[in-house]
């Protein structure tokens, strides 16, 4: 690995790390859309480990979790449970390393198949595997906590399923959305357009 991409790496994971925090001092990691709550501070993990590797979406989780774990030590009224760093850390540790390898997964099956088909096919296959890495991620953070705090009895089984069922489709569609935004402007993907990987 060159010095340069080494620097890249580094700085891109250092500010989504700092974007996750941002996200969670302000408030605007959970959207209340009455009655749920939508977490979407794990976004900026599933971005770092499409655009970084698994390492950085790794190291990211794992600042999301350390975060989680000390605004609840710290904030009153926070969930009690998220102070056990089986709960708070580590599911969170998973998403990267879960969304890379589904993105990994989707960009060389798929652009196998692309490349023996016309130009305009590569940016689509690239955009379901940018989707799906954000649907497979969001799933993992949920299903992990979720089942943990299940696991330890934080909550009745009945409890965690009704939030699964009423939290789980809108907090992915909403992480489908913004990072297909934000990965695609990145690696400059449209519909109509070629990709980067196309052009090399």
């Amino acid at each position: 690995m060159s010095t340069a991409i080494r620097v890249k790496k580094i700085a891109v994971t250092g500010v989504l790390s700092a974007l996750v925090i941002v996200l969670g001092i302000t408030g605007l990691g959970a959207l209340r859309i009455p009655p749920v709550s939508i977490t979407i501070m794990h976004v900026p993990v599933i971005i770092g480990a499409i655009l970084e590797g698994p390492v950085a979406g790794l190291v990211i989780g794992f600042l999301f979790g350390v975060f989680s774990l000390v605004q609840t030590a710290i904030m009153p009224g926070t969930e009690a449970a998220f102070l056990n760093p089986l709960i708070s850390i580590l599911p969170r540790l998973f998403i990267g390393p879960a969304a890379w390898l589904v993105y990994y997964a989707f960009t060389h099956a798929l652009m196998g198949k692309a490349a023996s088909g016309n130009g305009q096919t590569r940016p689509i296959a690239e955009i379901v595997a940018i989707a799906g890495s954000a649907f497979v991620g969001t799933l993992t953070n949920t299903v992990l906590v979720l089942g943990v705090l299940g696991l330890f009895k934080y909550y009745p089984w009945d409890v965690i399923f009704l939030v699964a069922v009423t939290n789980a489709p809108l907090e992915a569609a909403f992480a489908v959305v913004i990072v297909l935004a934000v990965v695609s402007a990145w690696k400059r993907v449209s519909l109509g357009g070629k990709s980067r990987l196309s052009r090399e």
